[in-house]
């Protein structure tokens, strides 16, 4: 057991003016909103105390509802910063913190009388080193410090050194300031003659350090929840200090620390790209010992190292780019063919404006399309119209709402790149947590020809761009990780040539002028040590491994927030699998253990977890654990309720990723009532990287992400593994189509029934334009409606599409995580069950996706455990096993382990009464080795060069192992289950022999990745044809007469209701005179919007068209709104539905004007007028189709899907 270091969390978050705290934690009270993140609280605090309290005194006052107050803020800013171009005269006081015990808390004051500068001017002022530190409104020191103006002086002055270093040119330019330290506690009031004392030192540049007795400075963090633990000094010196009395004259506003080297270290530099060049650049000594990452002593290179600047101690500066120490990389000194002039420019934006610039220019040169002058005229221009500048110069979104933005870089076979994006997403994983998500690109390498890459040609061309870095704009990305999604990936993309290997570059170096005053976190870090930041992962058995566990930073999750200074982290043993001797088991030399990947965490913790929805539905055929966190394809993923909020419900278990002190640990937490306060218990199953004993006093990010909790599912559905197994069993085909007729009756209902269209409208809401089709039900649109019926047939075909695949829903069925029992006192053939009215009891089957024996389904008794509600009190939902036996009961269903898997519960009393369980699954040891060095044995330069060629290999020479076995298993699975009693004994053998090797097989092949194995499926083994409901194109197929195949055909010839048949007619209510000016002036924008929706629809990936056609939706949607929605915007109602109106009619006689194949109107395209108009023509219709006596009442969309459950 040890505790947790003090975490710099607290530390962390960005003071602001008492004053102004008050009145924010007012707000927050008031309109019920989190404190905003730090970002928006470095924007408030640059401005004047006096507009900062008038903005928020607006947002206190405000009717308008608040969505996020971080939106409602960065709005606020722009708006008083477009207002007032210089700040208040007014006094700004900065809180800072003191970390010298001799010392109190100090304050910084702006003096009244400073008027010539703003306030983040003056901030410069007070210096942001370069690579190391940054001030960041916060100081640590044990005095006051004042800057006031002084009339006819040209220089700075500091009390806190005699002696006076010089001055330079460039200062005299500037409106003079003085800067001093007064007593602690002493209040700031400078003698109106001390200005002219000559003793006082002059600090010659904007950029110089102020020296001061005992002074720290903290640097700026940029994620918003992962902390850091502190680093040691060099026998309590600075980094940067040098030995020298020599006085250091500043003759540039753009010089930074250093001192004299003679032993040079490659390092990330966030300005210069060294890390990229031949020479490595020189670095501070300390004591004669290079500033590395890997020494304990050496933390003084770090951006979140303390630096301790001593009394009167010199310093010598960097030259950011005139210095002959500088060693530049040769992609960042030719920047390319853009026009250094247009670079310039570009990067004097903030970087998301500089990505949609590059995006929007595709591959044509900068300098050919745009004047660099024009690129400077958008800087202050909100995201909105910026992109709509953009848009009409070079070629709509919610830019401003806190979302993640997603950068993407397209490298072509010649090894030229484009960009696309920014992409918006919800969520964010812990890489983009903690380098910020401008600092995060994701790079994909396109196959080419659709055929594999030859190693003698392009696989050269890649290898030497992923060393060299991309180059967007003035800043330099280079590679850091990448993550495979598997087969399971694969399957959903459209394009063959298209990979589920993602691959992130990070931001390594930087010319941008928006760069050059931020602290960045891998400034002087190696990519090495920027990746032990996260975790160790040079001390894994194997690359393969290294990058595996790697990628558990690209997980997307939600950071719990806790104090780590006040948390216990303890580990504690297994409960190991015993024979009958009591002694334990072993397999390949390893112990057998019963509590695979599951801890405990205390209650007051579990209470800090919010609750987590998830917007998709579960894949029952992919089920492995919870909705794979780590899917860059869904859009739809992890979303909180309400950030900071508490879940109403105590959760039972939590699925996590913990980055813990070099650890990575990744499981599930068990709630435990029993642990004290603020307590976390770990298992050595859980710990996926030790940490490296060489590192212990180096940085790492401490941050505990969930991915989800225990949840119940209101509807559970079988799958094609599942049917075939539970058919095997002895479950008769005649239960599973009357399930199937059920379903497909259910659907016939949906054209005429106006509960069961709302239903399906509810269930398929994410892939329906955000439940477009429900609220268009829901206020009164009738079903005959055109597009609604057009509507409900697209619905209907994603139905039938999923019921041909086994879909099939399946009552008194749960899908539920798992875990060990904690009180021991289960046998080894009972389980608890808890669901939400408590324990159940009676005999269940149990299964867990996407198992293939024969006896991965078992057959186990639900029994009560009155000691377990001492435990987890009233939390619900889980599955608990016994842990004991020889083996874990988890393991023996499909090598399950309790690190987030669901299990399939059934207590259907037709599938319990027909099924026969088999002998479960026993795991065949293999035989391959991992071969090659341990990541910790190689230098960093080889084991960047195995990662990178590790990366190409997974990227273009992907194992087809788990598709290729999963596919064979099931056409001889179908066969297997034709085979009557009529068929020879040795027939059957002989391919219930060769399903069993598939299944090893494949089982192997799922961990494979992470061993660093290849898996390979013999010929042998290997079918000629495929059942013909696998839809196996360009390959030969059988018509299948299995229970699979039945499901399929019937399904196929089940007719529903083809509205696009029906000629396309409006609606009554709408039918009104609309102004003919409206009616031209969306003529117009509607042609348009075809040629801009064509044009979005013409992009190859799926992902990057999805986001291309729904920034031309929002684009017409603010042209009609002039907001992002109909409830913010502030034109007039009768405006709005004029316009909506016209939209509806043009929309629809276009629609009608457009004939298909079957000589009817093309229903489809009215899709824009219900897309762009649809909130307006739902309220319109809502009010005009109101009853006398009637008024209309709200229902929350998850209140609905309980009642149409």
């Amino acid at each position: 057991m040890f505790a947790a270091d003090a975490s710099p969390q607290q530390q962390h978050r960005v003071p602001l003016i008492d004053s102004v705290q008050e009145s924010l934690d007012r707000i927050c009270i008031h309109k019920n909103q989190p404190q905003p993140d730090d970002d928006v609280r470095r924007r408030l605090a640059l401005v004047s105390e006096e507009n900062a309290l008038l903005l928020l005194d607006q947002i206190h006052n405000s009717k308008t509802p608040i969505r996020t107050l971080n939106g409602f803020i960065s709005f606020m800013i722009r708006k008083v910063e477009n207002e007032s171009p210089s700040p208040s005269p007014s006094t700004t006081t900065v809180r800072a913190t003191c970390s010298s015990p001799q010392s109190p808390p100090a304050r910084l004051y702006l003096s009244p009388q400073a008027q010539g500068w703003s306030l983040p001017y003056c901030i410069l002022l007070l210096v942001k080193l370069e690579c190391n530190f940054c001030l960041n409104l916060s100081l640590e020191c044990g005095g006051v410090a004042v800057v006031e103006q002084s009339a006819g002086e040209n220089g700075l002055y500091s009390s806190a050194s005699p002696v006076r270093t010089g001055q330079s040119p460039s200062a005299s330019s500037v409106t003079p300031q003085r800067l001093y330290f007064s007593s602690p506690g002493e209040a700031p009031n400078p003698s109106p003659d001390s200005s002219s004392s000559p003793s006082k030192p002059v600090l010659t540049s904007p950029y110089q350090i102020l020296s001061a007795p005992s002074r720290q400075l903290c640097e700026r963090f940029q994620g918003e929840t992962p902390t850091l633990s502190p680093v040691k000094m060099c026998n309590g010196q600075p980094p940067y200090s040098s030995p020298s009395s020599s006085k250091a004259v500043l003759s540039s506003p753009r010089q930074f620390l250093s001192a004299p080297s003679s032993t040079p270290v490659q390092r990330y530099d966030s300005y210069q790209g060294q890390i990229f060049s031949d020479t490595p650049s020189p670095v501070t000594m300390c004591n004669g010992q290079p500033s590395s990452f890997a020494s304990s002593k050496a933390g003084g290179t770090s951006s979140f190292q303390i630096l301790s600047i001593p009394p009167v101690t010199p310093v010598q500066l960097y030259q950011r780019f005139q210095g002959e120490t500088v060693t530049r990389s040769p992609v960042l000194d030719h920047p390319g063919d853009h026009g250094q002039a247009h670079l310039e420019a570009l990067g004097e934006l903030e970087f998301r404006k500089q990505f949609l610039i590059l995006s929007y220019a595709g591959g044509t040169k900068l300098k050919d399309v745009i004047v660099e002058e024009d690129i400077r005229s958008w800087k202050n221009l909100p995201m909105v119209k910026f992109e709509t500048k953009v848009w009409e110069v070079l070629g709509y979104s919610d830019w401003d709402s806190g979302k993640t933005h997603l950068y993407h870089c397209y490298v072509s076979v010649d090894g030229s790149y484009k960009f696309k994006g920014p992409f918006l997403n919800k969520t964010r994983t812990l890489l983009q947590k903690v380098f910020g998500h401008d600092n995060v690109l994701m790079v994909k390498f396109t196959q080419g020809g659709g055929s594999g890459i030859p190693y003698d040609n392009n696989y050269g061309t890649y290898s030497r761009v992923i060393r060299e870095g991309i180059l967007v704009g003035l800043r330099k990305y280079g590679f850091f990780v990448f993550k495979d999604g598997g087969n399971k990936e694969k399957k959903k993309l459209k394009d063959p040539t298209s990979s589920p290997v993602k691959c992130y570059f990070v931001r390594v170096g930087s010319n941008a002028a928006i760069d050059r005053d931020t602290c960045y976190i891998l400034s002087n870090r190696t990519t090495h040590e920027g990746r032990c930041l996260f975790a160790h992962v040079q001390t894994g058995p194997s690359v393969a491994n290294y990058m595996a566990r790697l990628s558990l930073i690209l997980s997307k999750t939600v950071s719990l927030e806790v104090d780590w200074s006040l948390v216990k982290v303890e580990f504690i043993d297994e409960d190991y699998c015993l024979d009958e001797s009591g002694n334990r088991i072993y397999v390949d030399e390893k112990p057998c253990i019963h509590t695979d990947g599951t801890g405990f965490i205390s209650e007051d913790l579990a209470l800090l977890c919010p609750e987590i929805v998830r917007k998709v539905h579960i894949d029952n055929e992919h089920i492995e654990g919870l909705i794979d966190p780590d899917d860059e394809l869904e859009d739809t993923v992890l979303e909180w309720k309400q950030p900071g909020s508490r879940t109403q419900e105590l959760p039972l278990l939590m699925q996590f990723r913990l980055f813990f002190k070099g650890l990575a640990i990744k499981g599930t937490f068990l709630v435990n009532k029993l642990l004290p306060p603020k307590t976390i218990q770990i298992r050595p199953s859980m710990v996926k990287v030790k940490a490296d004993p060489k590192l212990s006093d180096g940085q790492t990010v401490n941050s505990l992400e969930i991915v989800g909790t225990s949840k119940f599912t209101k509807k559970t559905y079988l799958s094609r593994n599942l049917i075939a197994l539970l058919y095997h069993g002895g479950v008769p085909k005649e239960y599973f189509m009357e399930l199937l007729m059920k379903a497909l009756e259910d659907t016939r209902g949906v054209f005429c029934n106006t509960r069961a269209a709302f239903r399906v409208a509810l269930i398929y809401g994410e892939i329906d334009d955000n439940s477009n089709l429900a609220k268009m039900i829901s206020c009164g649109i009738p079903l005959e409606e055109s597009y609604v019926q057009h509507r409900l047939s697209v619905l209907m075909k994603e139905e039938k599409s999923s019921l041909k695949k086994g879909k099939i829903c399946i009552p008194d069925s749960y899908y539920l995580m798992g875990t060990a029992d904690p009180t021991g006192s289960l046998k080894k053939d009972e389980v608890c069950v808890i669901l939400k009215d408590g324990q159940l009891s009676g005999p269940v089957l149990v299964y867990r996706n996407p198992g293939l024996h024969f006896g991965d389904i078992h057959v186990l008794k639900a029994t009560y455990v009155e000691e377990l509600e001492s435990v987890v009190g009233n939390a619900k939902y889980g599955i608990f096993f016994s842990c004991k036996g020889p083996r874990s009961v988890a393991d023996e269903i499909a090598g399950g382990d309790f690190d987030g898997d669901l299990y399939w519960i059934s207590r259907n009393p037709q599938l319990l009464e027909s099924f026969k369980p088999s002998e479960p699954w026993i795991e065949t040891p293999s035989t391959q080795k991992v071969d090659g060095k341990r990541p910790s044995e190689l230098l960093n330069d080889d084991l960047e060069d195995e990662l990178i060629k590790l990366f190409l290999t997974t990227r273009f020479e992907p194992s087809a192992a788990t598709g290729v076995a999963a596919d064979n298993w099931m056409a001889l699975m179908d066969r297997f289950l034709t085979l009557g009693d009529s068929s020879s004994i040795d027939e059957k053998n002989t391919v219930k022999a060769k399903i069993l090797r598939l299944i090893d097989i494949y089982y192997e092949a799922l961990d494979a990745p992470k061993k660093g194995l290849k898996v390979v499926v013999p010929q042998e083994l290997k079918v000629t044809k495929f059942p013909h409901f696998m839809e196996k194109q360009n390959q030969d197929s059988y018509r299948s007469v299995s229970i699979l195949g039945l499901i399929y055909d019937t399904v196929e010839k089940y007719q529903t209701e083809d509205s696009s048949l029906k000629e396309i007619r409006k609606l009554p209510l709408f039918e009104v005179d609309v102004p003919e000016k409206c009616l031209e002036k969306w003529k117009k924008l509607y042609d348009d919007y075809r040629n801009e929706m064509t044009s979005a629809l013409g992009d190859e990936d799926k992902q990057g068209k999805n986001q291309a056609a729904t920034g031309v939706i929002r684009k017409y949607k603010e042209i009609l709104y002039e907001a992002e929605e109909f409830e913010k915007s502030e034109r007039h109602r009768q405006q709005i539905y004029y316009e909506a109106l016209a939209i509806y009619h043009v929309c629809y006689d276009y629609a009608r004007s457009v004939r298909t194949e079957r000589g009817v109107g093309d229903v489809g395209k009215c899709g824009f007028a219900w897309k762009v108009a649809g909130e307006a023509l739902c309220q319109l219709h809502e009010d005009w189709s109101l009853k006398p006596g009637e008024k209309p009442f709200r229902v929350l969309p998850s209140v609905l899907k309980d009642i149409f459950k």
